[in-house]
């Protein structure tokens, strides 16, 4: 049973979440103003927005995770997501910031569309099938992280926290839409900092601080050196952890969409320190608590993936073990209230705007906006019941899925004037099959390197054999 301390923190909480919901919702006129704000946030609110969405799950459980069963050299995956972030920020976010305002794109698929002259409409419908199929694997290792927590802490039925938690994300996403959810975000990126930071402070000295983690390092046999030695094959492997989740960043819609809310694209600059400060300082303490968790638990732990709820749980009073709760939620609501509103807008702005009701209205467009969030947290809820597979994989599988398949092609349309739209059908799907392709059968975490490269390929190459058909186009 819950205690009435842990009901009253949980309850603050909750009520702060929907109170921001509802006061942004006072805004909402168009499907524009629900799906990327109108275009009138500040830099900020847009830095913190982007962050944590990004974070999600990962923050609390992947990379602790990562840390505790592999060793300190991981450190380095950190290090890659900072530093490609930071590229995000400085090549990507400017340029299509203005790009989608100039081609009135909300959404990325109707972005390619518009950027690659498509009138066929199969950029937008590969786009959003596979968005659709990565973000409903995105969302359900979400829901399910957020029922082992609850599960974990206070005994409750998996199920019955899956529920709650669904219910909570839905309830102030169909309100407050992306201003709301910016907003929510931007409170909740600095309440799990705090607690991130505050937590592994309080329990260092509790393990023997750096003495303690070197000799249960060295109990384990895991890598406690950053860079073990300067072999070939150090080297590699450092390069490879860099880039294999970093890379993953460019083709990400619930954090790219974050850079086309601005309003002042001028000051992007600004959201590019503050958003890779916060991100830099986030991941240095969850490495901490990686590593504390090694002395912590050196008699072993049942799940790997709950060393900080687990830690949390046995150090804190309840009212403030539910409190530190409410941030790890913090995080994982962050970053499915993102997902959650890339789906609803793809599905309105590129199926039922396109194909059902093409003449339809800002206000029926906002309205089939909510509609498609309560379906999409149905469905991602309806497989998270099934409990299947790790967090870790699941975010893996969906991170990889969505930056080989959308990455390239991102670059190419900002970068590249000579891309077309059937190197742009075929960076799309290669990327979205290589990631498949590796992850069922090699098993291996260099899919969406793989990915990635071969989508770039296709490009490229597909762009020089199809160079005579928009040729002939640009002619008729």
């Amino acid at each position: 049973m819950i205690a009435f301390p842990q009901l009253l923190a949980i309850g603050c909480y909750i009520t702060i979440l929907l109170v921001i919901g509802f006061l942004a919702s006072r805004h909402h006129q168009t499907a524009s103003d629900f799906i990327i704000g109108g275009r009138s946030l500040n830099f900020f609110l847009t830095a913190l927005a982007a962050q944590a969405s990004d974070m999600s799950a990962w923050l609390f459980i992947g990379f602790p995770f990562l840390i505790f069963t592999r060793g300190l050299f991981n450190v380095w995956n950190g290090v890659g997501m900072v530093l490609f972030m930071f590229l995000n920020w400085v090549f990507v976010a400017k340029r299509l910031r203005i790009k989608t305002e100039e081609y009135a794109s909300l959404t990325l698929p109707s972005f390619f569309e518009s950027r690659f002259r498509d009138t066929s409409g199969m950029i937008r419908i590969f786009t959003s099938i596979i968005t659709l199929v990565f973000y409903i694997i995105y969302v359900t290792a979400g829901i399910i992280g957020m029922g082992l927590i609850i599960e974990t802490l206070f005994g409750i039925d998996y199920r019955v926290g899956i529920t709650i938690g669904t219910s909570l994300t839905v309830v102030y996403l169909f309100i407050g839409g992306y201003r709301g959810l910016a907003w929510v975000d931007c409170f909740q990126a600095l309440f799990l900092l705090c607690v991130i930071i505050a937590v592994p402070a309080i329990i260092w000295p509790k393990v023997g601080g750096w003495a303690g983690i070197s000799i249960a390092f060295a109990e384990r046999s895991l890598p406690i050196d950053l860079l073990p030695n300067f072999s070939l094959a150090t080297i590699s492997s450092l390069l490879f952890i860099l880039i294999h989740w970093g890379l993953g960043y460019f083709g990400q819609p619930h954090i790219i969409t974050k850079f086309m809310g601005i309003k002042d694209p001028k000051k992007l600059y600004k959201s590019t320190i503050v958003g890779v400060s916060w991100q830099t300082i986030a991941l240095g303490a969850s490495t901490l608590i990686g590593m504390i968790g090694v002395p912590y638990f050196s008699k072993g732990i049942a799940n790997s993936e709950l060393i900080f709820v687990n830690m949390v749980k046995e150090n804190f009073p309840l009212v403030v073990m539910s409190f530190i709760l409410c941030a790890v939620f913090a995080a994982i609501l962050s970053t499915l209230d993102s997902q959650i509103l890339i789906l609803a807008s793809n599905m309105t702005e590129d199926f039922y705007r396109k194909i059902i009701r093409k003449k339809a209205g800002s206000k029926e467009l906002l309205w089939v906006s909510r509609f498609f969030v309560l379906l999409t947290a149905v469905v991602a809820y309806a497989f998270a019941l099934g409990k299947v597979d790790t967090i870790y994989r699941l975010v893996f599988y969906a991170w990889a899925g969505l930056g080989a398949s959308f990455g390239p092609i991102l670059l190419f349309a900002l970068f590249s004037k000579k891309t077309n739209k059937y190197g742009a059908c075929a960076g799309i799907l290669s990327g979205a099959v290589t990631v498949n392709l590796w992850y069922f059968l090699i098993h291996d975490e260099s899919a969406l390197i793989a990915g990635f490269l071969v989508s770039s390929i296709f490009i490229f190459l597909t762009t020089q054999f199809t160079q005579h058909k928009t040729r002939h186009q640009k002619i008729t």
